[in-house]
């Protein structure tokens, strides 16, 4: 867990991380900042309304990307995010970033997390090696 705790905290430090799906062949990005470890998974939020939701349903493959500007240390993890319909996951990320409750609530049929299954995550910097993670 000691690796996936790494990945948390640099997507909390960051705060904001950028999220890559695909449409058809078309590539799609945008920025993120919901991170949870729960049950030795790493998740991420959406909502089941938007496109971001429809695209991983078609192809679960996905990657995030984050920029530490303070260190020039970035981080990508790479991955495929499966959908989790679990109550008290959504309950805890509402928790752990209480700004998404005016829009998400766990028992809507909207709230979705979703975690990282077959996951690489690599640690970047011009000053030093690469560290990989996988989880």
């Amino acid at each position: 867990m000691e690796g996936l705790e790494k990945v948390l905290a640099f997507l909390d430090k960051v705060k904001t991380y950028y999220l890559a799906t695909v449409e058809g062949d078309q590539p799609r990005v945008r920025p993120f900042g919901t991170a949870l470890i729960y049950d030795g998974k790493l998740y991420i939020q959406t909502g089941k309304v938007k496109p971001v939701s429809k695209q991983l349903a078609a192809n679960p493959k996905a990657e995030i990307c984050a920029f530490d500007f303070t260190t020039g240390a970035w981080l990508r993890v790479a991955g495929e995010l499966i959908n989790d319909d679990n109550r008290d996951v959504k309950v805890a990320m509402l928790e752990k970033i209480p700004d998404l409750k005016s829009m998400y609530d766990p028992d809507d049929d909207n709230t979705q997390v979703l975690y990282f299954k077959n996951a690489t995550a690599t640690f970047s910097s011009f000053a030093g090696p690469q560290e990989t993670i996988n989880f």
